[in-house]
């Protein structure tokens, strides 16, 4: 296995059906960002509002909270569908949706806009389980591990250029809520052009095959509740897969409480909001997005070296160390670092913690896996908001916050180098990484 990021990409580019399925993420979450940008200006740094902690968290409840309610009924019909017929349909129906709220936005946008924005990214969180459930078939198991750190990563980097894009276009535009409603309305078009890349995708080339399955598999498809229940059954029932999806979890808790905190410093105490508080805020996610390519830089290397679980607790330990040192003197200067730690422990963790799903979740189950994955991803970050929406002043400066998510890290690292180790004393071999 390459160690190199770049070798890596090399590597899994060569397979034509992947080089179809990266474009489409790569076109998709190019306009994420475009949207995002036009989202977070128009939310969070809206210079007419004092930003709370309880309203920044409110937003983050009203536009991630119902759709993890409905997400494993979502995983069911892409265990059932072709996967390139979600990707496809869900683009069509995000850049519909996109110039809906790009025409709210511009008419002065109420209650409205929030339930379109709702729509988009609970129609792009679908997208997503989509392209998860659908990697193992455009490339061969031995690169699972290279696909899975290659392809989130450049979709983060194609989603910060959206965002910079984004921006751009706002400052083009103006402040007003015309210019915010030309970036909503161009990262519509780039939703239809990902529908468009999809379609140089096979009908069933991204699976399912259920004829391939044995009886049991296809009925338990044929009834949502009943294969959303198996699907967190065959979760339970693959330990790496399990602790991997509750670690990641506990992570999006701490990583809310982040969040929030960051927006607010940005919003009341480093500058005084609008403009001034989105470019700050704009700055330290430019230093998250290179911590989350560095995570993903680094884990094919780290994993080729020690196992996943050495690792891991490597990862959670680094970001109990990152919050005490750059995190707690609450400095303009250095949060931004603290920032960069934790995207590249969270892409790390997430890209092992992909892996781990995916070899230990079996074809027919992974869809339904991978929408309570997302279930988990929404709801544990969203626990996290309201968590830090009581406990944090609005200034954001919180040093018991802090303190607390440092003791939280420890406790995960300590827990699994405790498995790491119980786990080097009876794996022998390279099976090893992944056990």
């Amino acid at each position: 296995m390459s160690s190199s990021f770049f070798g890596d990409l090399r590597v899994v580019l060569r397979g034509a059906r992947f080089r179809r399925l990266f474009g489409t993420r790569l076109v998709s979450q190019f306009s994420d960002g475009v949207y995002q940008a036009g989202l977070a200006g128009f939310v969070f740094f809206n210079p007419e509002q004092h930003t709370s902690a309880g309203a920044v968290a409110a937003a983050f409840a009203v536009l991630l909270l119902p759709f993890s309610v409905v997400a494993p009924f979502a995983g069911v019909l892409i265990d059932r569908w072709p996967r390139r017929q979600v990707l496809l349909f869900s683009s069509l129906v995000k850049a519909v949706l996109g110039v809906v709220t790009a025409v709210l936005v511009a008419q002065g946008a109420g209650p409205a806009f929030f339930v379109a924005a709702l729509l988009v990214l609970s129609v792009n969180r679908f997208f997503l389980s989509g392209l998860s459930a659908g990697l193992p078939y455009v490339v061969p198991r031995d690169q699972l591990m290279m696909a899975n750190a290659v392809t989130p990563t450049c979709g983060t980097a194609a989603s910060s250029l959206g965002t910079g894009v984004g921006l751009a276009i706002g400052m083009i535009g103006g402040e007003d809520a015309l210019g915010t409603g030309i970036i909503l309305f161009v990262a519509a078009l780039g939703f239809a052009a990902a529908a468009l890349v999809s379609l140089s995708l096979r009908y069933r080339e991204l699976g399912p095959h259920l004829e391939e399955e044995p009886e049991e598999v296809r009925a338990a498809v044929r009834n949502v509740l009943r294969g959303m229940l198996s699907g967190l059954r065959h979760i339970g029932d693959r330990v790496p897969a399990r602790d991997g999806l509750l670690t990641m979890g506990v992570h999006r808790v701490l990583f809310g409480v982040a969040t929030l905190m960051t927006l607010l410093l940005y919003n009341n105490t480093f500058t005084g909001g609008g403009v001034a508080g989105l470019a700050g805020f704009s700055v330290s996610a430019a230093l998250l997005a290179i911590g989350f390519f560095a995570g993903a830089v680094a884990t094919p290397w780290a994993t080729a070296r020690m196992s996943a679980s050495t690792w891991i607790a490597s990862l959670l330990a680094t970001a109990a160390v990152a919050l005490v040192v750059f995190g707690l003197p609450f400095s303009p200067v250095l949060f931004p670092i603290a920032g960069f730690v934790l995207g590249f422990v969270s892409q790390a963790v997430k890209v092992t913690v992909d892996t781990l799903v995916q070899r230990h979740v079996d074809d027919a189950f992974r869809g339904r896996v991978f929408s309570v994955y997302d279930v988990l991803f929404n709801a544990t970050f969203v626990l996290g908001a309201a968590l830090a929406a009581v406990f944090v002043p609005p200034s954001g400066v919180s040093a018991a916050v802090v303190v607390a998510m440092v003791l939280v890290y420890a406790a995960l690292a300590v827990g699994w180098t405790v498995r790491a180790r119980r786990l080097s004393a009876t794996c022998k071999g390279r099976g090893a990484l992944w056990a």
